[in-house]
């Protein structure tokens, strides 16, 4: 009789000490986010804004070329080079100018991507505290959970932590 009631008070103890497991399924976290979708909104209207600065440049630039070629109709072989290499060379450093641009645009709205995974990482983790979880796991694409049961999916209550924590 002692053993059996030795045995329930070991599984007993046991079962209280369980670590509490949830997992969020990040793709559909980040997919939900409104932080998320407004940086892309305010990144999207950014690239748009670059693509007519750039069309514009570039037909500013094929009427200047236009202009040099019928120029050059009227000029000796040797200036008419000239002019063209110098046409060559301003289309150069106008491309150069406008791909650096452009990468400046990505790199900044990569940089407030990853500021913002950081932060919802951050805010899974004071979540994580908050509810007395051991262990959040990721899951979605390139995640770390390959099943869970739906009661372990914490996705939902994160977004709702995400959506109403925009600083």
């Amino acid at each position: 009789m002692k053993k059996i009631v030795l045995v329930l008070v070991v599984i007993l103890a046991w079962g209280c000490n369980q670590d509490k497991i949830g997992y969020v399924d990040t793709v559909r976290l980040m997919e939900k986010s409104v932080e998320k979708s407004e940086i892309e909104a305010k990144y999207q209207e950014k690239s748009t804004s670059f693509n007519r600065k750039r069309d514009s440049i570039s037909q500013a630039f094929q009427i200047e070329a236009q202009a040099i070629q019928a120029k050059a109709e009227s000029m000796s072989q040797s200036k008419a080079q000239e002019e063209y290499d110098l046409l060559q060379q301003r289309g150069q450093f106008i491309g150069q100018q406008l791909q650096q641009e452009e990468q400046i645009l990505q790199q900044q709205g990569q940089v407030e991507m990853d500021s913002l995974v950081n932060k919802v990482r951050r805010q899974i983790q004071d979540y994580g505290k908050a509810q007395g979880y051991t262990f959040i796991l990721g899951g979605g694409d390139g995640g770390s959970v390959l099943y869970g049961i739906d009661s372990k999916d914490l996705t939902d209550q994160v977004i709702e932590v995400v959506n109403s924590k925009k600083e």
